[in-house]
């Protein structure tokens, strides 16, 4: 259970859907973050949530209950939008696990023994062996591919913890790395849990990121959908206006659900008991 990260970002969240999504800037997050990877005790798994995550998390209520124990960053203009409709402002960052992930790297001074889950195999040992170069105070170690025998899951979360792995970075998509984690990984696994999705794919070079400019825009997905136009069409055709109908649909009812909580009560009538009991 994430009762550290739980407590700890009690007032730094916004309701987007009725899951709370942490509204720090950069500076902030990555000094927050740092913070609970240095406790020794507890654990915190990161969860960065976009529009698409959204859509599936409104469907499928495990996925919801999983997210809700974990601390959930937002990823990308479609949480801003939602923000802005429901608060009135967008969130102070654009905390992407692609951007955000090599960033706390960086920024986490102290070497850590980071484990690496998820992937093909020669991706994800390219993506450590970039790692490695972008913050070589750290050690690197893959513990498994994504691809493994999800009967063999406690063997892997084992390996995790013969490892001694401070920080655990899960890669295998959206919801399964949330599940995954959430019914295998225990803090005495890791400290530090982040699930990334296709982060290892950026990270090796397999996938190419969009040129700055792009990304600066926020225009990101409009590159991703060019680039893998049949893998991502229903999640961008399909996906980012069936976001905006829910965004307006919560909306509405949000308010609903607010003018109905409202409404004054009628007050319970004082029934009085039978005369002949009160002569009793």
């Amino acid at each position: 259970m994430n009762l550290v990260a739980n407590f700890a970002v009690l007032t730094s969240r916004r309701m987007i859907f009725d899951l709370p999504v942490c509204d720090l800037d950069w500076e902030d997050a990555l000094n927050f973050i740092n913070e609970l990877a240095s406790l020794p005790v507890g654990q915190t798994v990161i969860s960065f949530v976009n529009a698409h995550n959204m859509l599936l998390m409104l469907r499928d209520r495990e996925y919801r209950d999983v997210l809700a124990k974990n601390l959930v960053l937002p990823d990308g203009v479609g949480l801003d939008m939602a923000s802005r409709a429901a608060h009135g402002v967008s969130f102070p960052a654009n905390l992407n696990g692609t951007d955000f992930v090599p960033a706390l790297l960086t920024f986490m001074e102290r070497p850590k023994r980071v484990g690496l889950i998820g992937g093909r195999r020669e991706v994800v040992e390219k993506a450590a062996e970039n790692f490695r170069k972008h913050a070589p105070w750290h050690e690197f170690i893959v513990i498994a591919d994504g691809y493994f025998d999800k009967a063999q899951s406690d063997l892997v979360a084992a390996e995790v913890g013969r490892q001694k792995i401070d920080v655990l970075i899960v890669g295998m998509g959206t919801p399964l790395q949330e599940k995954w984690v959430a019914d295998h990984i225990e803090p005495e696994h890791a400290r530090l849990v982040l699930t990334v999705g296709a982060l290892f794919d950026f990270v090796s070079g397999t996938v190419p990121r969009a040129p700055a400019l792009v990304r600066a825009m926020r225009f990101e997905w409009m590159y991703r959908l060019l680039q893998e136009p049949s893998r991502l069409w229903r999640r961008y055709i399909l996906g980012v206006p069936l976001f905006l109908y829910q965004v307006i649909r919560h909306q509405f009812g949000r308010k609903e659900r607010i003018l109905r909580a409202a409404e004054p009560q009628p007050t319970p009538l004082l029934r009085l008991p039978a005369p002949d009991k009160l002569a009793g």
